[in-house]
């Protein structure tokens, strides 16, 4: 999974001869492959946007009853032909790329030392791999041929250098060196940080009108992949010079999202904004509010209405059913019969008296019937 990317970069490597470009170049190849996910993506969200009065209508009729809504939901997806599932096509592909990118990245300047921790044996083999007979051993390269141009220009070595920096540095770890080194590598997260801001600028600027986005859960999203670039400063500059141009082509990716769906005001991304207007208005006319968490309590309560709706057609057929059986007959006789066993004699007739019984049946004789005995 890992050999045929990193196999890619070194190609690029043999090509240019730099890492700063063979990374710019196995970042335009990462966009190739995720721009036409994204645009079907984008195309599906607008879509569903556009439906979303209709949407706010059958949730309003069907709010108890939630198998009803879905159905109901269905057939609008299949009758405008749309797929709730398209916009998660982007999520789906990219995180699989950046989990792969990042371990190639790290990849390149691996240390078996820092790793694996260090110890007399583990120190002398390390070494004999690497061909370092003094101090830890340096980068041996993971998932590239032993062979390519890239391997052999980072292996044993401690350095990845690029228009005078060191790629195998963090911005952490160069301003823990010193300050006026660091501040080189603290102004490529600086710049991947603004160019994250631009990039979501972008994105708000067209979805300034969303029926499921407060004003605060906008500014929101905006804000968060700028946090995310600050969190660069302990990665490696590499991984960092790989995002910023992946950012960029990302802004031009955006650029071209804007003028392909809003570019005219009977465009797909301007019904979707006027469709989304409306539902809101519907919203605020029935006093519901209109953010992310508020969708996901009504879809909550419609879960519990279909949980109660369903207990009390349990109960009412558990009524019925009671209803229509016959109720058994109780024979109200307390006495046993004759032909009922005693608890005492077990047998037939007469129950056996019990040793109390026949004590106070002794004493109550009459005294007159003991002296004829006599």
């Amino acid at each position: 999974m890992f050999e045929i990317p990193a196999g890619l970069l070194a190609w690029f490597y043999s090509l240019t001869d730099d890492y700063t470009f063979a990374i710019a170049l196995i970042a335009v190849v990462v966009m190739a492959i995720t721009t036409p996910l994204t645009l079907k993506s984008t195309k599906g969200m607008l879509e569903m946007q556009k439906l979303a009065p209709e949407m706010r209508k059958l949730q309003n009729e069907h709010r108890n009853d939630r198998q009803k809504l879905n159905e109901e939901m269905m057939k609008l997806y299949q009758e405008h032909k749309v797929n709730p599932a398209a916009s998660c096509l982007p999520i789906v592909a990219q995180m699989p790329i950046f989990l792969i990118m990042f371990r190639i990245l790290r990849g390149l300047v691996y240390r078996p030392s820092e790793a694996n921790g260090s110890g007399p044996i583990a120190e002398a083999t390390l070494r004999a791999i690497s061909g370092s007979q003094e101090g830890p051993p340096g980068f041996i390269p993971r998932f590239l041929a032993v062979e390519s141009d890239l391997y052999q220009s980072l292996y044993g070595k401690f350095e990845m250098p690029s228009f005078g920096l060191d790629l195998s540095k963090s911005a952490a770890t160069a301003i823990g060196e010193g300050l006026g080194e660091g501040f080189i590598y603290a102004l490529l997260v600086v710049g991947l940080g603004a160019l994250y801001f631009a990039q979501q600028k972008m994105v708000a600027a067209r979805a300034t009108i969303s029926p499921s986005m407060s004003p605060t859960q906008q500014k929101l999203m905006q804000y968060l992949p700028v946090f995310f670039a600050v969190f660069q400063i302990f990665f490696l500059s590499a991984l960092v010079v790989y995002y910023i141009f992946q950012t960029l082509l990302r802004i031009l990716q955006q650029y071209y999202i804007t003028k392909k769906f809003y570019g005219g005001d009977e465009s797909l991304g301007r019904q979707a904004q006027r469709a989304g207007e409306a539902a809101k208005e519907e919203a605020k006319k029935s006093g519901e509010p209109t953010g992310m968490l508020a969708q996901a309590k009504r879809d909550l309560g419609g879960a519990k209405g279909t949980d109660k709706g369903k207990s009390e057609k349990n109960a009412g057929k558990k009524a019925k059913d009671s209803a229509a059986k016959p109720s058994p007959v109780t024979n109200k006789r307390v006495t046993p019969s004759k032909s009922q066993p005693s608890s005492s004699g077990g047998g037939k007739g007469r129950p056996t008296p019990t040793r109390k019984e026949a004590e106070a049946a002794r004493s109550s004789r009459p005294k007159s019937s003991n002296k004829k005995k006599r």
